[in-house]
This record gives structure tokens, C-alpha cells and sequence, in this order.
């Protein structure tokens, strides 16, 4: 089976971070070892464009980008540099409206050698949830995760977040992790997306007291939600909110905090960056604020119009060029 490099990146991230080690995480997903380590030493070596598939050399390339694109590229990167190479790619075509691929991205800044090494957030989930959701408000994800504030202890943050989306609804920073903290939260969710009783979202959890509590199961029967919780021991059915989780506190215990206050605003600011800014991957590189309001599908129209576009001029200059 002839794999692209974004499915064989993905591969890479899911061993990485894999709890089960190489050998057996390897033979769950069906792939030898030695296919994997070729992948893996081509990826140390060269970083995503190693990952892409050989082709033969060509003597003349319609696709060139221009100079001027390519400069255009290394400013940007320059001026952006929270950005990863797909992040760029994304932002160029969304905010310059002309076309360029991940890998020309990566391509061009490794050559200028602002890229020495591969520089990915590798964290993966091992598994996904069996019962695939197909829309948004369908089913939400919630947990709780600690932080520690100096001079005052941990704090939990309990978060509600849009399965099918990824779209964060609502969070808080509380001092305990009891059932009338998730159900205040989840109260607010419900709340905030003015659900009818009749369409409400099922709820899947961990098995924390707070969420098998009779308190918390009442609360969820009276709100007319569904309620399925993983498997014990196996945090990868919640594997989304898991990983925003991870994702979050990479970027937020970069900081030392010394009052809640400081800690909440932090996370104000990255939840904002989350929702609206940040490219995700598994949903076609647009944000989940762009799935959860329905914006995504003309984001990407006007980038495959774009694209086309982008293509259909280089090709007509390089031809000429040629010529």
C-alpha cells in the first residue's frame, strides 16, 4: 500500500507517543518494522519532505515557484515564527491568495536553514473513539487536568469540548474536582450553545468520581444528555480532549503563575488562539471554530479555487519561460 507522507507523519507521531511500545504498536497498526525505520531514518535525515514519495528527475518543472514567492515565504516565516511549515502553507493561501504546498514550505526555510532539524508536536492519541461522530453537537468530550499555581497549590481546569469540531465550548479553573464543579461547567455549555431538550449532545468522560457520582448521573438525566464514559485505564477514548490537553499545557507551563487570575487569562488567550487561529490537521487545516459555525466548507472551496488558480498561472509563466 503506496502511502503519502502526511499519512506515514501521522504513523510516526502515533509510535512516537505510543504507551505500548515500538514492536507492538507497530503490529496493531499492521506495518513492519522495517518499513517503519526506513520512514523514520528518511524522516531524521531530511524532516517531511523526506517522508514524500520518489519520483523520477525531470528536466523541465511547470510547477516552479517563482523567486519572488519564495522570498515571500522565508519573510513570512520570519515574522511568524510560532508557525509550523503547514501552518504557513495554510496562511499563505488563506491570507496572500496564492497556492503553495507544506512541503514547498518546509523545502524552502530548510534550505535557507531556518529549519536544522524536524521540528514537529508529536502527540497522538493510540486509538480513536469506535462510534465516529458525524456532526457537531452530537457529542461533546469533557475532563478535568491540573495545573499548579505558586503559593497556592494545584488547580484543576475542566474543559467541554465539541467532539466532531474540536471547538472548545467552555472551560474553568476551579479549586476542586467534585461533581458540582462538572456539572456548573457543563450547565454553562448547555447554556452558552442553547440546545433544545430534544437535541442535546451525549457526554463522553473518563470514570472520575465526578462523573459517576449519582449526583452527576442525575444531572445528566434531568438535562436530557447521553452519558458514555471509557474504558478504565485507556485515556485514548477521550483521545481529543487528551490531546488538546497536551497541546495546551506546552504552551501554557512555559510561564510560572503566582495568582489564578494570571493563570485564567493564559488560558483565555490560548482557548481564543485554539478556536480561531490554530490550523488543525485532522480537519482539513482550518480551525474548529471554522467547523463548529459551518465556515469551513467556502474556506475551502476558495483554497482548491486558489490552488487552481496558483497552478494554472505558474505553469503558463514557467511554459513561457521555457519557450
Amino acid at each position: 500500500m503506496r502511502r503519502s507522507a502526511s499519512e506515514k507523519m501521522e504513523l510516526i507521531r502515533i509510535v512516537e507517543e505510543s504507551e505500548l511500545g515500538v514492536k507492538r504498536t507497530l503490529q496493531e497498526l499492521g506495518i513492519s518494522r522495517s518499513t517503519f525505520y526506513h520512514w523514520y531514518k528518511r524522516y531524521a535525515q531530511e524532516g517531511f519532505e523526506g517522508l514524500t514519495p520518489r519520483v523520477p528527475d525531470r528536466k523541465s518543472f511547470w510547477n516552479k515557484i517563482p523567486d519572488k514567492q519564495r522570498q515571500e515565504v522565508v519573510e513570512i516565516a520570519l515574522e511568524m515564527t510560532e508557525l509550523s511549515p503547514r501552518e504557513l502553507a495554510c496562511h499563505i493561501t488563506d491570507n496572500h491568495e496564492w497556492f503553495i504546498s507544506e512541503s514547498s514550505v518546509y523545502r524552502i526555510l530548510r534550505k535557507r536553514g531556518l529549519i536544522t532539524s524536524p521540528a514537529w508536536i508529536v502527540m497522538q492519541a493510540a486509538d480513536e473513539f469506535k462510534d465516529k461522530t458525524s456532526r457537531i453537537n452530537q457529542q461533546w468530550q469533557t475532563d478535568f487536568t491540573y495545573l499548579k499555581i505558586i503559593g497556592w497549590g494545584w488547580y484543576y481546569l475542566t474543559t467541554v469540548m465539541d467532539d466532531y469540531s474540536r471547538y472548545i465550548i467552555t472551560w474553568e479553573l476551579c479549586t476542586n474536582m467534585e461533581s458540582s464543579d462538572a456539572k456548573r461547567v457543563l450547565g454553562k455549555a448547555l447554556t452558552k450553545t442553547g440546545l433544545e431538550t430534544n437535541n442535546r449532545p451525549r457526554l463522553l468522560s473518563d470514570n472520575g468520581s465526578s462523573y459517576v457520582s449519582k449526583e452527576f448521573k442525575q444531572f445528566i438525566i434531568d438535562e436530557g444528555m447521553g452519558h458514555v464514559r471509557g474504558a478504565p485505564y485507556h485515556p485514548q477514548t477521550q483521545g481529543k480532549i487528551e490531546r488538546y490537553h497536551r497541546t495546551m499545557k506546552n504552551v501554557v507551563k512555559l510561564e510560572n503563575y503566582f495568582y489564578p487570575d494570571d493563570l485564567r487569562a493564559k488560558l483565555e488567550s490560548f482557548v481564543n488562539y485554539y478556536n480561531n487561529e490554530r490550523y488543525h490537521e485532522s480537519l482539513n487545516n482550518v480551525t474548529p471554530a471554522d467547523v463548529y459555525f459551518g465556515r469551513d466548507k467556502v474556506l475551502l472551496n476558495r483554497r482548491s479555487e486558489t490552488k487552481t488558480k496558483t497552478l494554472k498561472e505558474r505553469r503558463r509563466k514557467n511554459q513561457k519561460v521555457a519557450s
